[in-house]
């Protein structure tokens, strides 16, 4: 025998129906990204990088105020359930999460975004082609072609309007590229001059590698680059980002670096317990 549907008192009846109508929905806005808050308000940006592939160090950089977590696709065995877990933590915080991808197919430049990362960083880029493709992968239009799918977290699950979504995606979600090899560096200019990159990241590690002087921060082409990544930048608009030191953060951010990367988890742990284990040789070789 067929069940009747249960009565619906009538005061409740509108409540109900209109949580059941599809065609409208639930008015929200993407978070904003704190980065690029902080760098359209000339201030700078203090990121932390994760080797770790865990939530927690995310956590607790974010609680100790680093605007953005640096997680990394290209050389950690992250997995993307990792990654997610990463974005949620930071954003407890109100901290972003920009992920370096692996560059292995197009939807590693979209998930980051979609799992509602505050934006990507795309190693090697190479030349202008190269920087192109980027921006058509990671853009909606009318500056890409992003694929669409609005039922991830950037877009709350289909609870921000498409055309809304798509709009707010462009402007508060932030696209990185990265100069670590001296083959870019004749497309520069126009490569800074692209509608649909914010950031280049002047990469010393991989660069000082490209020229035969890996490790040699003071090489003078690795000077000479990082002065004019940040030319370039401040030329076109868009903003300058690279590693630092307590020792050169003074000259990088007077160079007209405004996103700097200050540190990662594998750093800080391996100088406390190195700290750590030589307090105890010491005690114990004075008993």
């Amino acid at each position: 025998m067929r069940e009747k549907a249960p009565k619906v008192p009538g005061k409740y009846k509108e409540q109900l129906y209109s949580t059941r109508n599809t065609k409208e929905t639930v008015k929200m806005k993407m978070r904003r990204s704190r980065v690029l808050q902080k760098l359209r308000a000339g201030q700078v940006v203090a990121c932390f990088k994760l080797n770790l592939a865990c939530a927690r160090p995310a956590e607790m950089a974010a609680i100790h105020g680093f605007d953005c977590i640096w997680s990394c696709m290209e050389h950690v065995p992250n997995d993307w359930s990792v990654v997610e877990k990463q974005i949620w933590a930071a954003k407890t915080r109100d901290t972003d999460v920009m992920v370096r991808i692996a560059r292995d197919g197009y939807p590693g430049y979209i998930k980051p975004l979609e799992m509602d990362a505050a934006g990507i960083m795309v190693p090697h880029v190479m030349n202008l082609e190269d920087a192109k493709r980027v921006i058509r992968i990671t853009r909606f239009h009318p500056t890409g072609r992003r694929p669409i799918d609005s039922g991830n977290a950037d877009a709350a699950y289909l609870n921000i309007d498409l055309a809304d979504y798509i709009k707010q995606a462009n402007r508060e979600r932030f696209v990185a590229i990265q100069v670590e090899d001296p083959e870019v560096l004749d497309d520069l200019e126009e490569i800074a001059s692209l509608d649909g990159i914010d950031i280049i990241f002047f990469g010393p590690g991989d660069f000082s590698h490209a020229i035969g002087a890996p490790g040699e921060w003071d090489h003078p082409r690795i000077l000479q680059t990082r002065k004019r990544v940040a030319e370039v930048c401040i030329e076109h608009g868009k903003y300058a980002a690279t590693t630092a030191t307590p020792e050169n953060m003074d000259e990088v951010i007077g160079l007209g670096y405004r996103f700097l990367n200050l540190g990662s988890d594998v750093r800080g742990l391996n100088e406390y317990c190195q700290r750590q284990i030589a307090q105890f040789q010491e005690k114990i070789r004075k008993k």
